[in-house]
């Protein structure tokens, strides 16, 4: 949630910010809550203390607190009410963006920051689909029959490939300072809440309604709730964690888009950077991150650009978000495999994880999260190093975590 103190004594910046993320409306209506809840606090003490009489009351004393009790009761309704308004509207009202961050909000307003390595024509190049499918290797049609559509079955020398690439990122961030971690998949709410993917219309969330327990779509939600209600010492920071697990998507609001193969499915594994940092660490932490994930892509070898993504496409916690979009030859364009997003103490707030500074009192941290590695740099891969008869040179540093060195054709 935002720092509501900072945004009332800044109101006029804070609009300005959050109207670029569509967010303007909720933001007067939070101010105007807020506004009523403060006016009634001190109400409502003022009346609580008359109702603390000292020794035996008088008649008149006794008629007065009749009066005092029921104008109490009367106030604190209100109060009760206005306290829950403010903290729905707070609950609503997103992380505004940072000033560099681009206005727009569709995916076209985003600003190329740069592009790395030369894309190569798709002439003759076979999407992942029909490269793999013949020989079994990526099979959507048995996975429909036995889960539905958008899921897939990884066979042979993919399932080596896309294995490998998870070892390739863990290793490579395990020798950066990140702690690997196995996280758990199912969370309460109280970790999506967190995380900022609650309140939501959650079309695009698994609920286990029996256990009240949500899929995560990420791991980013359990290593964020992973030191909830804690504060940290000054010197364990930063805390740098890379969490692996299989992740679940509805995407439910993505129906007729990406449905071929397994660009957009809705049960994918992913390796995923979460950084816990002091508050004027969080910039350059975010620079770092996007570091990372150009090498990782870059040790591939695979064409990409970095983009900054714009305000209005910005989830409710991120204050900026980097993507890179690796070239895919067959669709002559490129697409996003990897993101990385600041979250300053958007999620720290709501996860009450704060650390102790070496003067003053406790502060929150600053959050961070970036995709080091999903199955998507893999299709890249299948892309972007095929030959004429549909064979795959496998990059080196993925045949050193346990990929075969060459990927046939079937026949």
């Amino acid at each position: 949630m935002i720092d509501v103190r900072a945004a009332r004594d800044d109101p006029t910046s804070w609009r300005a910010a959050l109207e670029r993320k569509g967010a303007a409306e909720d933001f007067d209506a939070l101010m105007a809550a807020d506004s009523r809840w403060l006016e009634l606090v001190p109400q409502v003490d003022e009346l609580r203390g008359k109702t603390k009489l000292k020794g035996k009351p008088t008649p008149e004393q006794i008629e007065e607190l009749r009066t005092v009790k029921a104008d109490l009761q009367r106030l604190e309704e209100e109060l009760a009410a206005a306290e829950a308004e403010r903290r729905a509207l707070l609950d609503r009202v997103p992380n505004p963006p940072e000033a560099s961050v681009p206005d727009g909000m569709t995916d076209e307003d985003a600003a190329e920051l740069r592009r790395v390595g030369e894309p190569r024509s798709g002439e003759g190049i076979r999407d992942h689909v029909d490269l793999a499918a013949a020989a079994g290797w990526i099979d959507m049609e048995r996975a429909a029959k036995v889960s539905g559509s958008r899921f897939t079955y990884r066979t042979g020398p993919i399932a080596l490939l896309e294995l490998a690439l998870y070892r390739f990122a863990l290793d490579r961030l395990t020798r950066e300072g990140f702690v690997p971690v196995l996280p758990p998949v199912l969370v309460r709410e109280d970790a999506m809440y967190g995380t900022g993917f609650l309140p939501t219309e959650e079309v695009n969330i698994y609920r286990v309604e029996r256990d009240e327990l949500y899929l995560t779509g990420t791991s980013e939600v359990a290593l964020a709730a992973l030191h909830a209600g804690e504060i940290l010492e000054q010197d364990d920071l930063p805390r740098r964690y890379a969490g692996y697990s299989t992740c679940f998507r509805r995407e439910a609001g993505a129906a007729g888009k990406d449905t071929r193969g397994m660009f957009r499915v809705h049960q994918f594994d992913k390796v995923e950077m979460f950084a816990y940092v002091r508050p004027e660490e969080s910039r350059d932490e975010h620079e770092r991150l996007l570091g990372l994930e150009e090498a990782l892509v870059g040790e591939l070898g695979i064409p990409y650009r970095v983009v900054n993504i714009a305000a209005g496409e910005l989830g409710a916690s991120a204050t900026k978000k980097y993507d890179i979009e690796a070239w895919f030859p067959n669709q002559g364009r490129y697409r996003e495999i990897t993101s990385t997003s600041n979250t300053t103490d958007y999620q720290a707030r709501r996860l009450d994880i704060r650390y102790r500074p070496a003067d003053g009192g406790p502060r929150f941290v600053h959050t961070l999260n970036g995709t080091a590695a999903t199955a998507r740099a893999m299709l890249a891969v299948l892309e972007h190093f095929q030959d004429e008869h549909g064979a795959v040179a496998v990059p080196q540093a993925l045949v050193d975590a346990g990929a075969p060195a060459q990927i046939e054709p079937p026949g």
